[in-house]
């Protein structure tokens, strides 16, 4: 596939896109699976199915990512992405979906996607339809108990903190994964590459979550989130890179 470019802001951008170092890190809650799918079905011209984990549960991740040193310069991001099943391929069993998760593998659509940063904010809409929108942060991911707030016009969206886990072994293989996005009923695919990872930590539950006042916390009590998160993760360096968006509607 011959290498394109997007112009953002006066500036040409180059395919893909390489992140060289970022940090991270994330609490999976399980939420209502009708809740999830409505909130799907109000954004996209695609009709992508929750990826149910039991009967009646989907699951939200919920993520701060740190972009260090990368192409689109350093800036702070906070995603709502629900884990939604491979379109091309019959729903798995809720054990199989588990496992997808468990590895990693599991396609996600990136549902709300707040950043402090004009650039990011304006190449994340024009060339993958990310819904970035700009907010305001305050995050630790320094601390052995990594902290995260995020407001947008004096709202607060939501405050996270996720408690340290378990080492697991670093990884210099790279994984495949497939983001979607809705923008203005318009439902993209990204290859999204992961090319490794050092210092991360896993665990069951470990996470306190607090929601505010902003629409978007609302949006959040409407998906039911389970009290205690299934799972959380935190990542010292990872680096990745993002490919052209493809339109699938």
């Amino acid at each position: 596939m011959p290498d394109s470019s997007h112009q953002v802001l006066g500036t040409r951008v180059s395919m893909p896109v390489h992140i060289r170092s970022a940090r991270c890190f994330v609490a999976g809650f399980t939420a209502s699976e009708s809740a999830v799918r409505s909130a799907i079905a109000s954004r996209g011209d695609v009709e992508l199915a929750p990826l149910r984990v039991r009967p009646g549960r989907a699951m939200c991740m919920l993520v701060f990512v740190d972009y260090v040193d990368g192409d689109l310069g350093p800036y702070n991001e906070f995603g709502v992405c629900f884990l939604v099943q491979d379109p091309d391929r019959a729903a798995p069993s809720p054990l199989r979906a588990l496992g997808s998760l468990v590895k990693g593998d599991a396609h996600a659509l990136i549902h709300e996607l707040p950043v402090d940063g004009e650039f990011t904010l304006a190449a994340g809409r024009g060339i993958w339809g990310f819904p970035k929108v700009l907010a305001d942060f305050d995050v630790d991911h320094d601390s052995a108990t990594k902290t995260g707030r995020v407001s947008q016009d004096g709202k607060l969206i939501v405050d996270l903190a996720v408690r340290r886990g378990i080492g697991v072994p670093d990884s210099t293989s790279e994984a495949v994964l497939q983001s979607y996005a809705q923008l203005d009923a318009v439902t993209r695919r990204t290859p999204w590459r992961l090319t490794s990872t050092t210092g991360t930590r896993t665990r069951i539950g470990g996470a306190t979550l607090r929601l505010g006042d902003h629409p978007m916390a609302d949006e959040l009590r409407r998906l039911q989130l389970s009290r205690h998160a299934l799972m959380t993760s935190s990542v010292e360096n990872l680096s990745m890179v993002f490919e052209d968006a493809v339109d699938i509607g």
